[in-house]
């Protein structure tokens, strides 16, 4: 690339974001509709297939391991079965999972990235839709199925989760069956939902908990999936019977997006559950936070709603600070508090995320449930995958992180799932003044 080019695009860093497959130029109007033809034609692609399963975990795990293998039967009694196998089409888990249903005669897509870097498309499969930007690929691969199979994995297979189960508790997402396999693997996960997030947080109820299915063998995990209704096809766009007119709303909302992020700078944002009430160390902590910030002419960003949001948002209000929400937006009503003097809703959820995950000085996280995690292993994954600049991501409150945080050491040292490198993008502060020392 031409050096003039170059800095040319250094320039007008404030007016991109990496989403993962590209820098969205938020100025330059045709890549909205690049963007927005990805969405058409995956949404069409979904909607000739019938009775999916979606099949998710490592690309890293060898052909020796034992999750290949269960990935592998998995795969055939799927096949068998004349259900249709999707997975993001790599190697590791996909491979297995794809690689079980070709043998057996069975349907195989993968939904694939199309960087020069990402994991080539493995040789099971028979259907493939390939991605420039890595967020529409993550909008189809986690599009409803008939049920969500999750085997070890990193940041990747853990931002797929969660938001799965984040779209699900929201009621995004219609309930389907979420099996996780290797209690090794998924235990730890669990033990922190229910004692941090559920019973410390209350961010979640335990329901939601008792509603995922943890396995060890394939014939387990098709229990769970063998009797699901295949649900009716995605129709999207102008060949729906009267015209569906949902794709030009996604290609609003993302417009408005991106012209109200283009106005934000020198902001950090602040993520965590709506449970925490007024009162609690961690509202104080995150009130005492927005006041740092806005002492520091640094703006806030959150969510806009109650709890740590609320928090944040007035403590940086009161100090005279400029206090962002990016909303969402219900039927019933747009949920944002009291402390805002600048927001923003959406009613698509995938919109919403991609523009509070937008640039930022750091990220923050206060105890959270699903969402708070669904943004936190996303933010990670970019990271890892070099998609977006170094960036702060700090936990609050070690002594609620700790546990996820011995996890995720267990990712690099046990399962080999991340690199030993990977776990220094997190860092732990138990004071609202160590941010700014991060920042600086």
């Amino acid at each position: 690339m031409p050096k003039q080019k170059i800095a040319a695009e250094q320039k007008n860093n404030k007016e991109q974001f990496v989403t993962g497959g590209a820098a969205v130029d938020f100025r330059d109007s045709w890549r909205i509709f690049k963007i927005m033809s990805e969405f058409v034609e995956g949404y069409e692609f979904l909607g000739k297939i019938e009775r999916e399963v979606t099949i998710l975990g490592s690309a890293r795990l060898p052909m020796n391991s034992k999750y290949y293998k269960i990935a592998e039967e998995f795969g055939r009694l799927l096949g068998k079965n004349k259900f249709t196998t999707i997975t993001g089409g790599g190697p590791g888990i996909m491979e297995a999972a794809n690689k079980g249903a070709f043998e057996t005669g069975g349907e195989s897509v993968g939904l694939n990235i199309q960087l020069p870097f990402e994991q080539r498309i493995n040789p099971y499969v028979k259907k493939y839709a390939g991605f420039y930007y890595f967020f529409t690929r993550k909008v189809m691969l986690t599009s409803p199925a008939n049920a969500f199979v999750f085997f070890p994995g990193g940041f990747g297979t853990l931002d797929e989760f969660f938001e799965v189960v984040d779209l699900m508790e929201l009621g995004h997402m219609d309930k389907s069956p979420v099996i996780m396999v290797g209690k090794e693997f998924w235990q730890p996960i669990f033990d922190f939902l229910r004692k941090k997030s559920a019973g410390e947080a209350h961010s979640i109820g335990d329901l939601d908990i008792k509603n995922l299915h943890l396995v060890e063998t394939a014939e387990e995990a098709f229990e769970f999936v063998k009797d699901t209704p295949d649900r009716p096809n995605l129709c999207v766009g102008m060949n729906c019977k009267g015209v569906d007119w949902k794709i030009f709303r996604i290609m609003a909302e993302l417009v408005d997006g991106f012209e109200f992020i283009t106005k934000l700078s020198n902001n950090v944002t602040i993520l965590g559950t709506k449970s925490i009430l007024p009162g609690s160390s961690y509202y104080q902590a995150a009130y005492e936070a927005g006041k740092v910030l806005a002492q520091n002419k640094y703006s806030v960003v959150t969510g806009g709603g109650p709890g740590i949001m609320e928090a944040v948002n007035k403590g940086a209000f009161e100090t005279g600070g400029e206090s962002i929400g990016i909303n969402m937006r219900f039927d019933r009503g747009e949920r944002f508090n009291n402390y805002l003097t600048k927001s923003i809703g959406f009613y698509f959820h995938f919109v919403r995320k991609l523009m509070i995950t937008s640039p930022a000085k750091a990220f923050v996280f206060f105890p959270g449930g699903f969402g708070t995690m669904h943004q936190l292993f996303e933010m990670l994954t970019l990271l890892e995958t070099k998609k977006i600049k170094p960036i702060p991501i700090l936990l609050y409150g070690k002594e609620f992180w700790q546990p996820l945080l011995d996890f995720i050491h267990t990712l690099s040292a046990d399962f080999k799932t991340i690199g030993r490198v990977d776990e220094d993008y997190i860092r732990v502060i138990n004071r609202p003044e160590e941010i700014i020392q991060f920042i600086k």
